[in-house]
C-alpha cells in the first residue's frame, strides 16, 4: 500500500495534479490514510500550498458538511477504524474516528454496555463525524449530548500539528477544556482522529410504548407527566404527526400500524430503560393508565417482545426513508421551545396550502422538531415560500436553525438567525487562529465573508 509520504515524494507537483483530477479520484488518492502521522503529513503539505481539504467520514450528513464544493482534497477516515481500548470498570471506550457507529454498538453490547448515541444512520456513519457534528440522536433525553459523554479526543490541526486531548477522566479542571471546540465544529478547526467516550452499562429492562394522542397539547402534557412519573428510567420520547404516519404506512411495506382501530392526529413513542423489569413495567403501566384516564392518551400498545419493540421503532425511524420515496423533500432540523414546536408546522400548512405536504416529527423530549415539506418535485417558487420564513420564524421564537444536523454548506450563511453577530465574529477569530490559511472545510459553518 502506498503511504502518504510516498505519494508526496512521488508527486512534487501535487497541486497541479489535484486540479486535473475529479473528486472521486482525489478520494481514492487520500483513501489510504490510516494513521495520524499520515494525516499530519498530508495536512502539512496542503497547508503549505494553500490546498483546501474536506474531512469525510460516512458522508451521511444532511447539510453538505462533508462534500467538496470546488476542487478540495477529500480526506476520508474510513481506514482509521480500530478500537484502541475499553475499560469495563469505568465504561470508557477509546477508538479511532473511522469506526462505524453500529460496529461500536455491537462491540459494547457484547461487553454489557451501550453507546450513549443512537442514530438512524448508524450502519454507515462514523464516530468521528458524529462528534464533529455533535450528533443528537434518539436518546439524548436520557444520556445528554456528546459534549457531556466525550471525555477526550485527538485531532490534527491545519498545519499538521497533532493535538493530544485524549483524556479518559470524568473530572479534569486544569485550564480550558479545548476538546469542546472540536465537538460540533464540523471539521473546520481540525480533523478528529481518536475519541474517548463514556459508555453507560446495558440495563436489563427495556420497555417500549406506542401511543396515540388527539392533539399536540396532549403530547406536551404527556411529556411533562413522563418526566415526573417515569423519571430516571425515561430514555426516549419521540413524536410524529398523522401526515408522517401516513407516509410511513403508504411507502414502507414492512410497517404496520400497531393501533389500527382509529385515525389519530399524533403518535408518541416512549422508551424506558432500567434495571428492575417488574417494577419498571409496573411504573410504565401505571403512568399509561393515568394518562388514559386523564384523556391525554386515546389508545396505546406496549411491546411484548423484541420484535414488537423493533417494529415500533421502525415506524419512527422510517419517516425519513418514506419521505424520500414520496418525492422531493425540503428538510429542516430545528430546536424550539416545546410549547411552540408544532405551531410552525401548522403555520406552514396555512402558508403552503395544497402545494405541499407538511410533516412534523422528531425528538419531543429535547425540543427538536424535524420539519419536512414534501412535494412532487423541487420548485424554486415553493422554496421561496419556505425560506427565509422558516428561519425568521425560528429566530423570532428564540430557537436554533440546527438542532443536531449542523450548519455545513447549506446553513453557513444563515448562522445569524441563531447566533448574535459578536458571537459569530468570535467563532471566525477562533477559525483564523487555528486555520489561518482557511484550508479546513471551506465554505462551511462560518460565513465566507467573515474569513476573507
Amino acid at each position: 500500500m502506498m503511504t502518504i509520504s510516498s505519494i508526496l515524494r512521488r508527486y512534487s507537483g501535487l497541486k497541479k495534479l489535484f486540479k486535473k483530477m475529479k473528486n472521486y479520484k482525489l478520494q481514492t488518492l487520500i483513501g489510504c490514510i490510516s494513521t495520524k502521522d499520515q494525516l499530519s503529513q498530508i495536512l502539512k503539505y496542503c497547508n503549505s500550498r494553500c490546498l483546501a481539504v474536506v474531512p469525510q467520514g460516512g458522508n451521511t450528513g444532511l447539510v453538505g458538511g462533508s462534500v467538496p464544493v470546488f476542487d478540495e482534497v477529500i480526506i476520508n477516515t474510513r481506514r482509521m477504524n480500530s478500537i484502541i481500548s475499553f475499560d469495563e470498570t469505568s465504561g470508557v471506550l477509546v477508538c479511532e474516528a473511522g469506526c462505524i457507529l453500529e460496529n461500536l454498538i455491537s462491540f459494547l453490547d457484547k461487553k454489557g454496555f451501550i453507546m450513549p448515541l443512537d442514530l438512524g444512520a448508524k450502519g454507515s456513519c462514523q464516530i468521528g463525524g458524529n462528534v464533529s457534528t455533535n450528533a443528537g440522536g434518539l436518546r439524548l433525553v436520557r444520556y445528554g449530548s456528546l459534549h457531556g459523554t466525550v471525555l477526550g479526543l485527538e485531532a490534527v490541526l491545519a498545519n499538521g500539528d497533532v493535538i493530544d486531548m485524549l483524556g479518559t477522566l470524568r473530572k479534569d479542571n486544569t485550564g480550558y477544556d479545548l476538546k469542546h471546540l472540536f465537538i460540533g465544529s464540523e471539521g473546520s478547526l481540525g480533523i478528529i482522529t481518536k475519541i474517548s467516550i463514556l459508555t453507560p452499562p446495558k440495563l436489563s429492562s427495556v420497555n417500549i410504548a406506542f401511543l396515540a394522542c388527539q392533539d399536540y397539547v396532549s403530547c406536551q402534557k404527556l411529556l411533562f407527566q413522563a418526566k415526573r412519573r417515569l423519571g430516571e428510567i425515561l430514555s426516549a420520547f419521540e413524536f410524529l404527526d398523522a401526515q408522517a404516519m401516513n407516509l410511513v404506512l403508504n411507502h414502507l411495506d414492512s410497517v404496520r400500524n400497531p393501533l389500527p382501530s382509529s385515525v389519530y392526529n399524533f403518535y408518541v413513542l416512549i422508551e424506558t430503560t432500567g434495571s428492575e423489569e417488574s417494577s419498571d413495567k409496573e411504573k410504565l403501566e401505571a403512568f399509561l393508565l393515568h394518562a388514559m384516564e386523564s384523556g391525554l392518551v386515546s389508545d396505546g400498545a406496549i411491546a411484548q417482545d423484541f420484535n414488537q419493540a423493533s417494529s415500533f421503532w421502525h415506524i419512527r425511524e422510517g419517516v425519513p426513508e418514506a419521505l424520500m420515496k414520496a418525492g422531493a423533500v425540503y428538510k429542516y432540523d430545528l430546536s424550539l421551545p416545546v410549547e411552540k414546536m408544532y405551531d410552525l408546522v401548522e403555520e406552514m400548512r396555512i402558508r403552503l396550502g395544497e402545494k405541499a405536504n407538511v410533516v412534523g416529527y422528531g425528538h419531543l423530549g429535547d425540543g427538536n422538531l424535524h420539519l419536512n415539506i414534501s412535494a412532487p418535485q423541487y420548485d424554486d417558487s415553493l422554496l421561496a415560500q419556505i425560506e427565509p420564513f422558516v428561519y425568521e420564524w425560528t429566530s423570532r421564537h428564540r430557537g436554533s436553525i440546527s438542532a443536531e444536523h449542523g450548519l455545513g454548506l447549506m446553513k453557513a450563511e444563515k448562522i445569524f438567525y441563531s447566533k448574535a453577530s459578536g458571537t459569530v465574529q468570535l467563532m471566525a477569530s477562533i477559525k483564523k487562529l487555528l486555520d489561518p490559511s482557511g484550508i479546513l472545510n471551506p465554505y462551511k459553518v462560518i460565513p465566507t465573508s467573515l474569513l476573507s
